[in-house]
């Protein structure tokens, strides 16, 4: 049915004497096919080849990574390995992804089980973001540690796209609420024009949807946060021994308030912009 055109008049239809006819039930999507045996029995040896992987990972490192170490600790041969795998930096993209991924997935169960009084979801994400990585230092360490020679990651390939995920769930809880006329507004350190023309040129699937200040102001905030997890996941903060997490939940509760305090309220934002031409 076309839309009523402006200014016309909508016929009243006229009245019925039985019930209303009901109302067609909802397309749904096609359910996918299931799968092959033969796709099953790969989807298993995927699983197993990297869960050997990250094992192997988590006794000798990342950078000690090779396909013969893995297909040894299997009992295959790396020629059957390379049926999954063709190369080692098929490997490493895989393991790159999925540690992203299970990154991800604790810092929204972290969101998630909020149910403290007062608790910002924002400082729930970190915390879940630390402890995943204090809990998988050799994981963390390839994701974030020293490049391993001679890989790189696939150009805006599955590692981007997880990347993507983890960022969204932090640009959620943090600008939450917040309209993009007082993330424009946001009171930080004047931005060169060759710095804001170059925020304004990333990707809308990544922080390209929001303005330039707020992205200066979501990058500092996880320089913070990922900053202070390095340093203990390295070991840099060992001397506080057992009071490391107290230190991070007040890092991250200081970082808010400052992040908050610089974005004005809904109305002064408007007047600092403008009217809009």
């Amino acid at each position: 049915m076309s839309p009523v055109e402006a200014g016309s008049t909508v016929p009243t239809p006229p009245a019925s004497s039985g019930p209303p006819a009901p109302e067609p039930a909802p397309e749904s999507a096609p359910e996918p096919a299931p799968l092959t045996l033969r796709e099953r029995r790969r989807a298993v040896a995927v699983r197993e080849i990297l869960s050997a992987a990250e094992d192997h990972i988590g006794r000798e490192g990342p950078h000690s990574l090779s396909l013969r170490a893995v297909a040894r600790s299997l009992g295959m041969t790396v020629q059957a390995l390379y049926h999954y795998f063709p190369s080692r930096d098929d490997l490493v993209t895989a393991l790159i992804t999925k540690a992203y991924d299970d990154l991800a997935d604790a810092v929204q169960v972290a969101v998630d089980a909020v149910a403290e009084p007062g608790l910002s979801r924002m400082v729930a994400a970190a915390e879940g973001y630390r402890r995943w990585a204090v809990a998988n230092p050799e994981r963390f360490q390839l994701i974030y540690g020293a490049p391993l020679r001679h890989y790189a990651a696939p150009t805006d390939g599955p590692t981007t796209r997880a990347v993507r995920r983890m960022s969204a769930i932090f640009e959620r809880e943090l600008f939450g609420g917040v309209t993009a006329e007082q993330l424009a507004a946001a009171d930080i350190p004047p931005l060169s024009p060759a710095l804001r023309e170059e925020l304004e040129r990333l990707p809308p699937d990544g922080l390209g949807t929001l303005p330039p200040p707020a992205v200066a102001i979501i990058l500092s905030a996880w320089g913070h946060m990922h900053g202070l997890v390095a340093l203990e996941v390295f070991g840099h903060t060992s001397f506080l021994d057992t009071h490391q997490a107290e230190i991070f939940r007040i890092a991250m509760h200081t970082m808010l308030a400052d992040i908050h305090h610089r974005i004005p309220a809904a109305e002064r934002a408007v007047r600092k912009r403008g009217p809009r031409p």
